[in-house]
């Protein structure tokens, strides 16, 4: 599609949002817009059904509750784009720029994420069931009541600052080195109860594998009989 061509879609559904006369929501479903500059475009509700999208500029853009259902946005820039509550069901977004994206309430179901920079976005309560989200950078993103069911997150970068664990948040397929992760987390808990201290002990030599263990410091046992809940009855 020309850039004119869209340039007058773009005028007519933004009349369309202000209840203004002569406006037209945009219909780009199915639509070619390949490399395609968005750039700030307001596309609120719009129909981006199976929309070819790869590599297009959306940085900015306010894709509000856009139904984006397998729509093709491989590598497109969406960063700080606003996908709150819009429909990504099965949409590519395979190594697209995500960094501080707002997608809080999207639904993002089988979605392809693989190699995503979704560092500071927002997934407050996204639904990512199924989500392929392999090698995806998480750091830093808001995934507070995300469900996360299903999704596989082998080989993802994520710091667990905002780890849900409800909503199918550890019902999640991941790689070593993320289980390595939340190990190691486990085990820094401060708990002195003996069932949590042998459990901890238990799995210490895995969680020592975590690959910041020279930054974060090696965890060394814990003396069950040293511990200040040694003798207690647990919970008490």
């Amino acid at each position: 599609m020309k850039q004119e061509e869209l340039q007058e879609i773009l005028d007519a559904h933004k009349k369309w949002i202000n209840g203004e006369d002569g406006g037209a929501g945009a219909n780009l479903r199915g639509a070619d817009l390949f490399g395609a500059d968005l750039r700030r475009a307001d596309l609120r509700r719009a129909d981006l059904r199976r929309a070819n999208l790869s590599g297009a500029d959306l940085f900015g853009a306010n894709l509000r509750d856009a139904d984006l259902r397998r729509a093709d946005l491989r590598g497109a820039n969406l960063s700080g784009a606003d996908l709150s509550g819009a429909d990504l069901r099965r949409a590519n977004l395979r190594d697209a720029n995500l960094r501080g994206a707002d997608l809080s309430g999207a639904d993002l179901r089988r979605a392809d994420l693989r190699g995503a920079d979704l560092r500071r976005a927002d997934l407050f309560g996204a639904d990512l069931r199924r989500a392929d989200l392999r090698g995806a950078d998480l750091r830093g993103a808001d995934l507070r009541r995300a469900n996360l069911s299903g999704a596989d997150l082998s080989g993802a970068d994520l710091d667990f600052s905002c780890w849900p664990l409800w909503c199918g948040g550890l019902a999640v397929k991941v790689c070593k080195r993320i289980a390595v992760q939340l190990a190691y987390h486990f085990c820094k808990l401060d708990c002195d109860d003996p069932e949590y201290i042998a459990a901890r002990n238990a799995i210490l030599d895995f969680a020592n594998q975590f690959h910041r263990v020279g930054e974060r410091g090696k965890l060394e046992k814990i003396d069950i009989a040293k511990a200040p809940g040694a003798g207690k009855q647990s919970g008490t």
